[in-house]
Parts: C-alpha cells; structure tokens; sequence
C-alpha cells in the first residue's frame, strides 16, 4: 500500500499553456521525487499593451511518500 500526498505549485511561460505546464511538472520533479501525476486545475494569461504577455497555470502534483 502507497500514500500519496498532492502540492499545488504555479507556473508560467512566455510560450504557451503547454509549455507553462511542462515547465511546471520538469520543476516540481527537481524537488519531489516519486512524482506520478499532474492536473491543471486553472489557467490564465497576463496582458500587456493589448497582448498576452504571460500563460500561468496552477497545478496540483502527486508524489508517492516514501515508507
């Protein structure tokens, strides 16, 4: 039997959603270990001068806890 314990981190790109999510999850693997899963849980973007400036997603991650 495993537990599992979820974090919520924030992360962002100048990009894209999808970069912002797997720059999110590369980050959350340097300081998790046993991380099994992710799930964005909103988006949105910055605007600046009429345009998007920046992509942010908030992210709730999964690791397995060790025995």
């Amino acid at each position: 039997m495993s537990v599992a314990k979820v974090t919520e981190i924030i992360s962002s790109s100048d990009e894209s959603f999808e970069d912002a999510v797997n720059k999110g999850v590369e980050r959350a693997n340097k300081t998790l270990k046993n991380v099994t899963e992710a799930w964005v849980a909103s988006q949105k973007v910055t605007v600046e001068n009429g345009q998007i400036d920046q992509y942010r997603v908030v992210m709730k991650v999964s690791f397995i806890l060790k025995d």
